[in-house]
Parts: C-alpha cells; structure tokens; sequence
C-alpha cells in the first residue's frame, strides 16, 4: 500500500511538474513572441532613444529679393558653442576653458565650469554667436594649445541689410529662425528648408561616444523668394510719407501701393511708421516708450504688447477704412456700364439730398447743374447718390461684387483685414452713402485693386508681391499667376473712365495730383473715420486719400496715397495727399521708362539744362548762356570761371539765372532762402527774386491759376549760394475734396 501511494504521488507530482514546465515555457515563448512581434518595434526605438543622442542642425533660410535682384532679407552664418567634458583632459583646463569662455562669451564663469563637469561627449553653451566671437573662441584655444574639448557649430541668423525698409512686408522671424511675420509667415514653409540632423551614439554608462560614432545628416537650406517689389520705387514711395506725416501732421501712420494694373504687381508698398525688423522687440517710437515707462508697473507690459502689435501691423492689408470720394471712379463705372448715364447726362445739384428723410449733403454749397464729367470732376456727392438710386441696391451689389469687395483680395501676405458692407438687400440710405464711398469698410490693397480694373479694361487682376521661389540651385519652383480673375466692366466703359478721370487730374478737384507730361488720372478721397473709443464726441478724424494712374493713353502703373487722421492746415485729400501723389509719379513714371508728353503749355514752362562753363573765359561763358536765354551774373573780378551756380547738367526754369565765379572770395557769398509757402504764383516769383534764388513749379501751378504754395524744398532761413534753384509745390487753393 505504501508503494502504491508513493507510485501516485510520483505520477502527481511528474504531472505537476509538466504542468509547470509547460506554462513557464509557455509564458516564456508568448513573451518572445509579445517582445518580438508585438512590442519589438516599440522597444527597437526605445533602444535608440538610449542609445543614440540627436542634435538638430539649422538649414539656411532662403533670402528674400526685390525685382532688381537686390537682397531684402537673408541668413547669414553664425555659431552654436559647445562642449565635449569628456575629452578635457584635467582639472586645471576645466577651470582655464571656464575663464576664458565666459569671458568671451559674457557669461558668469561658474556656469561655463558647471558644464564642463558634466558626463557626457557634448554639450551646448551658447547659441548664434558672431563670427568675430568665434575668431576669439578660436585664437583663445589656439593661444593656450586646447585642442579637444570645444565644439563650434555653424548656425544662421536672420538679417535684413536696409534695416526699416519694407518692414511690414517683410516681417521678421524668431530666435530659432521661424517665421513670425509678414512674408516671413506667409511663406514660413518654403524659406525654412529642411534641418539636418547630428547623431551621437552613447555607452552603457549614458556617456557620449567618440567622434568617430557620429552620423551627420545635411540640412536642405530653404528655397528664395523674388519679389514684385522694385526698391527703388519703395524708397520713392516711403520718403514720400515720412514727408507727408510731417508736413501734415498726421497722427495715426499712411500708406502708399503702386501697383502695375495689367498684371496686379504690387512695386511697392509703404507703411509708415515702421520698424527694424533686425530688432523688432524695440519700439521704433521713442516717445511712446517714454509714455510706457511712465505708466504705472502693473500697465507697461499689456501698452507695450498692444504697441509692439500696432506697430508690426500692415495697414495696407489689415486695416479697413471709408474709401470716400475714390470710390466714385467704381460707382461712375458702373453707371456707363448700365447706360444709365452718358458723359452728358445732367443732374442739378442743390447742396443736399433728402434720403428716407435723411438729409445729406454735398461738401460744396452746390454745383448747380452738372454732366457727368463735371459731376465726377466737382466731386459732387448728391450727383453720386442720384446714380445709386438710378442703379438700385441689387445692380450696385453685382458690381461691388465683382469689382471683389466682397471677398478678400487673396494677396500673398497674413492678415488680411475683411470688408465690412451692406448686402444686395440694404436701404435706400445705405445704398446713397455707398454710392459715393461712406458706410462701408474695405482695405487699401482692394482700393488699388478695383482702380486697376477702371483703368486696364475692366479686369480684375490678382495682387501679390512674389512673383516666383527659387531652390537653392536656382531651379524656379513656382511663379505667379497674373491670369485676370474675371472681368467687370467692359474695355469701352473702362476707356470712357480713363477719359474722364485725366480730365479730373487735369482740370478737376484731382489737379493736386497732377505731373506735367504723364497723362494722370486720378480722384481724391476724404473719408471720416468712426472710432468707437473716440472719447472727445465732437472731434472728428478723416483719412485723406488719392487714387490714380498713368498714362491716360496706356495706363500701366496705379497709385494709392492714404493718410490716417492728418491735423495739419488741411485734413481733404486733395490738398494733404494729392501733392504726394504727384510727387511720387513724378519720379516713378520716368524711373520706369513712361515717356513724357507734353502740352505746348507745359514746354513754355520745362526746365533746361545748364551747359558747364567751369574753366573758361569769364565773358566768354557769358556770352555762351545768354545766347541760350538764361540771365547772367558774373561774381570776382577774375578772367575765368571757377564756379558756377546751378552747376553743369542741373535742370533750372527756362530764361533762369546762372552765377559765375570768379574769385575764390565770391564763392563764399551767400543769400537767405526766404518763405515761399502760403502765397500765390506771382507772390513766390516775386519773393524768389527778390531774394536771389529761383523757383522750379510743381503741382497745380502747372495746369491752374488758382492755386497757393504748399511746400518748399529747402527750408526759409536756409544758407545757400545766389541762384539756387528750390522746388516749390503749389495745391489748388479752392478744392476741397
């Protein structure tokens, strides 16, 4: 019996034992097969992770170019400076690298010994440092024989070369080279390019391991951007505004967009006040850091925030405004389209339209009765609101529609503001205010938008400022697409505003605006601003604007000038941006090759060039430019001219005087420029000569006798030699709008 108890247990315990065989074998094989087929890729990287340290390495971002080939933005070397603790060999160099490098690199000297303490084949010190610290760190590790222990990266930041130029169009990018801003944003992905990658492998022990186990993957630097943009016409553009904020007081910034009509280019785009993108954290406004700083603690930072914001702001692309009195080029557009008008329709115009029984008025007392030309050239409102009526709220909305108010212009910049306006089903009060720009809110860049479709034919253009992106190797990767949207009016209704709107420039309340020569055609706008948080109810705020184009016979290129709450002598459009508008078309048209030409009036009145008579005989010379009609004034008693005044190949009023030099003494002679603004033509003829300089007329005195100097171009109480030529610009005296 004992045996067969024994024999059981034996059997039992022999089951048992397979039993616990089989399931740890089991466990063993479904954990085999768990780690392997289930979980193996999972652990695979996990391994890596520990095994394996990656550091990234920057691709250069793209540069940003102008039309010209000029570089707007680009990314130059700098370098990462780290360390290898593993490789310094003792003590003594620890501390010598510690002293050395925060020196050089301006950091407390136990952090830099910190680092050089740590277990590890590489570590990081300090980021995008210059070249000229690298040649230091360099001659520093030469001087003292420290061959193994620094590292030196190559990084890159980010550089604009002009500084302010073109700042809100640019933008900027963040310390790790990210778009932040402007184009910077807007084509983040194309400039970035596509980081590299170091790859270090580490021991058991979590140390780094030698060079020699390093994999270095390249980075693909970013691809470059050739802009519409033409820096020579947004330096026209910009020196312009800061001229026009100063002379107009202007509180709240402007904005100039020269656009080419036929294709939607956008040569320039000015926005004034600006910023260094080099440093974009710093307020460019010293006076309103001044103001933070005053400002109790707890306010600084949310007033400088809102002020770091307002001034990256493209007021071109985010701000909306009340067109005003520009926007009647659209409404008369639309007018011939329909028929309802012709260019002698006549409407009668009292001063005041009764609407709904709203009563609004025109800004003259009255015109009387008008065509439709005088109508578009005496900027008459109620005119505007008759044609509004006569199109009625759903034909007006077609065309505001299609000339894109409706929609964003899709232009190739971030923040694009979005149009506030009153649908297909608005009132008759709405539909009057409309129709001669107020009540509705659109951006500068649909302004110029819809003038190039007036002036081009009808089309509808796309505006952008890329106009292609190019790889690193110069492959062209994309270009823009300058196909027309849609067309909105047809070519004759087009030909018949371009007709009408150089008439305006030339004998309308648009004549501020006029260059002699370039066939301009424009319209001015003064619009009122509506501020919800205007604390002072009876002040009111204006933009003043104009919008044209040139030339008459074959517009190609549009301008608009905005200027944002002027508080100068005058805040209409015509008088504060016309004469900006005709100084910056002074300039670009012939910078772009648009040949002039002239009425026989304007040549009676174009300046000539002075021939050098430097170096010959004093009656002689004389002799040579009286015959060529200029009146002479010999200074000294010498034989032979030293000097003269203006010099060799100036540009001076025809039948002007030329000053010869004779002696060295008399070149030091000097008159006083006196005041020539705020008179008339003959008032400025008369004080210029009285006082020994000449004048060159700009503006309205080209086309208009009722006119009044605005502007000089050398200040009064200026010392300068007698019969130097100063530039004065004269605005129409009697036009408001």
């Amino acid at each position: 019996m004992a045996s067969g108890t024994t024999l059981r247990m034996w059997r039992r315990t022999l089951i048992l034992l397979v039993l616990l065989i089989g399931v740890g074998f089991g466990l063993i094989l479904f954990n085999l097969i768990r780690l392997q087929l289930v979980e193996g890729e999972e652990l695979k990287s996990q391994s890596l992770d520990q095994s394996l340290r990656t550091t990234s390495l920057s691709a250069q971002r793209g540069s940003i170019y102008d039309c010209n080939g000029n570089v707007l933005a680009e990314s130059a070397s700098v370098w990462t400076v780290a360390l290898e603790p593993a490789y310094i060999e003792d003590e003594e160099t620890c501390r010598l690298l510690a002293e050395g490098l925060s020196e050089i690199l301006d950091m407390e000297e136990e952090d830099v010994y910190a680092l050089t303490q740590k277990n590890t084949y590489f570590t990081y010190v300090k980021r995008k440092v210059e070249t000229s610290v690298r040649d230091e760190i360099n001659a520093f590790l030469q001087e003292n024989n420290i061959k193994r222990g620094v590292q030196l990266i190559e990084d890159y930041k980010r550089y604009y070369p002009y500084g302010d130029f073109l700042s809100q169009v640019l933008g900027f990018t963040g310390v790790d080279s990210q778009g932040l801003s402007g184009l910077e944003i807007q084509y983040d992905e194309e400039l970035s390019g596509t980081s590299g990658r170091l790859v270090t492998a580490k021991n058991a022990a979590g140390t780094d391991m030698p060079f020699e186990y390093e994999q270095k993957i390249e980075a693909q630097d970013g691809s470059n951007l050739y802009l519409t943009i033409d820096s020579n016409v947004q330096s026209i553009l910009e020196e312009a505004l800061k001229q026009g904020i100063v002379d107009n007081v202007v509180q709240e910034g402007a904005v100039a967009i020269c656009m080419n009509v036929k294709t939607g280019a956008i040569l320039g785009m000015a926005v004034e006040g600006s910023y260094d993108p080099n440093d974009p954290f710093t307020l460019a406004d010293e006076a309103l850091q001044q103001e933070i700083d005053a400002l109790p603690e707890g306010e600084q930072d949310k007033a400088y925030n809102n002020a770091l914001q307002k001034q990256w702001r493209n007021k071109a692309v985010s701000d909306t405004y009340y067109p005003g009195s520009v926007f009647k080029m659209c409404t008369g557009s639309m007018a011939l389209e329909e028929g309802i008008v012709t260019e002698e329709t006549t409407f009668t115009c009292t001063g005041a339209t009764v609407v709904a029984g709203e009563t609004l008025h025109c800004w003259a007392s009255r015109h009387g009765t008008e065509n439709f030309v005088q109508g578009l050239c005496n900027s008459c409102n109620p005119y505007f609101m008759w044609l509004g009526e006569q199109l009625g709220a759903f034909t007006f909305f077609k065309y505001f529609n299609a000339f894109g108010f409706t929609e964003k212009t899709g232009i190739d910049l971030p923040g694009e503001g979005a149009t506030l306006y009153h649908g297909a089903d608005m009132g008759p009060v709405e539909l009057a205010t409309e129709s001669f720009g107020q009540n509705f809110s659109i951006t500068p860049v649909h302004m110029i938008t819809a003038c190039a479709a007036v002036a081009n034919g009808g089309y509808l253009v796309q505006p952008h400022l890329v106009e292609r992106i190019e790889d690193s190797n110069g492959n062209i990767l994309s270009t823009a697409d300058t196909t027309y949207r849609r067309q909105v009016i047809s070519e004759d209704t087009s030909s018949r505003m371009v007709s009408i709107l150089h008439t305006n420039a030339t004998s309308g309340t648009a004549k501020n605006g006029y260059v002699a020569g370039y066939r301009i055609c424009g319209k001015t706008g003064t619009s009122q601003k509506i501020l919800e948080d205007n604390i002072d109810k009876t002040k009111k705020h204006y933009i003043a604007s104009y919008c044209g184009f040139a030339p008459a016979d074959d517009p190609e290129i549009a301008l608009l000038i905005f200027f944002d709450e002027p508080e100068g002598e005058s805040y209409y459009g015509s008088a504060v941006a016309g004469p900006v508008f005709a100084s910056c078309m002074s300039q670009i048209l012939p910078y772009l090759g648009v040949e002039p030409i002239y009425t026989e009036e304007e040549l009676e009145r174009l300046d000539t060039t002075v021939e050098s008579v430097t170096g010959e005989g004093a009656d002689t010379a004389k002799t040579k430019l009286e015959q060529q009609g200029f009146t002479v004034i010999v200074k000294g008693d010498g034989d032979t001219v030293l000097a003269q005044n203006p010099a060799g190949g100036e540009k001076i009023p025809k039948q002007g005087t030329v000053v010869l030099y004779t002696t060295e003494d008399a070149q030091q002679e000097t008159v006083t420029v006196p005041k020539l603004t705020g008179l008339s033509l003959s008032e400025v003829n008369q004080t210029a000569v009285n006082a020994g300089v000449q004048i060159r007329i700009t503006g309205a005195a080209l086309s208009s006798g009722v006119c009044v100097s605005q502007s000089q171009s050398i200040a009064e109480g200026e010392k300068v030699k007698q019969g130097t030529v100063i530039t004065v610009n004269f605005i129409e005296s009697d036009t408001v709008m």
